[in-house]
């Protein structure tokens, strides 16, 4: 993978990021950076997209907010997962949100492969994801009354301002349209879905999520 810093000058990056917004002197991500760059580059191989792969490596810029954001989940989850370093994760989760208005909680498992687009505004709960995801700005998925959340399975396009709530099963390859708000409701493969709750109806495609986004 091609950095546009190395590693230890991207530790140092986000250490001073974390020091600036939270500055009680106990930053340090430098052990989990290869774990967590191991998971970017798997998952950024994966975007069908020029500023992710230029088709012999794979690119990360620390500039490029879309890539950052994705790479701050990635990092707060590895510590969550490494060493359950619930302070440290909390503080780069917390940076994500204070940089990118992203809602990425460090113990929501998502998937290998996925795509943030312009992710403003965007609250991702603890549903249960599948991998070639993409979600774009302003989508929420979260949870009923009841405390019950979505399954997605995989090849799901979540577009700006939708919301998935509650006890929803999403099957492979849904297109959730713009402004659209499904809850507690079951949704078919290979569709286009639109349209607020309790008014959601869909239609047939044969466009196919993983292939317009990710590569096989």
């Amino acid at each position: 993978m091609k950095l546009s810093l190395s590693q230890e000058q991207l530790a140092a990056y986000v250490d001073r990021q974390i020091e600036q917004f939270f500055p009680d002197g106990t930053a340090g991500i430098g052990c989990y950076l290869s774990r967590t760059l191991e998971r970017v580059d798997y998952c950024f191989s994966r975007v069908r997209n020029k500023y992710f792969l230029d088709g012999e490596q794979t690119l990360f810029n620390h500039l490029h907010s879309d890539q950052y954001a994705m790479f701050l989940y990635f990092l707060s989850n590895t510590v969550w997962r490494t060493d359950g370093n619930a302070r440290l994760a909390s503080k780069i989760y917390g940076l994500n949100k204070a940089l990118h208005a992203v809602d990425l909680f460090y113990e929501v498992e998502l998937p290998s492969a996925f795509l943030l687009s312009h992710p403003v505004g965007t609250v991702l709960g603890r549903g249960n994801y599948a991998d070639y995801f993409v979600v774009y700005q302003n989508c929420t998925v979260g949870s009923n009354l009841d405390g019950e959340y979505p399954v997605l399975e995989e090849g799901v396009v979540m577009y700006g301002g939708c919301s998935l709530i509650g006890r929803c099963h999403i099957q492979q390859n849904t297109w959730i349209a713009a402004g659209t708000l499904v809850m507690d409701r079951d949704l078919p493969r290979d569709q286009v879905v639109f349209g607020r709750h309790p008014l959601v109806a869909s239609k047939s495609t044969r466009r196919n999520v993983q292939e317009q986004y990710f590569l096989s």
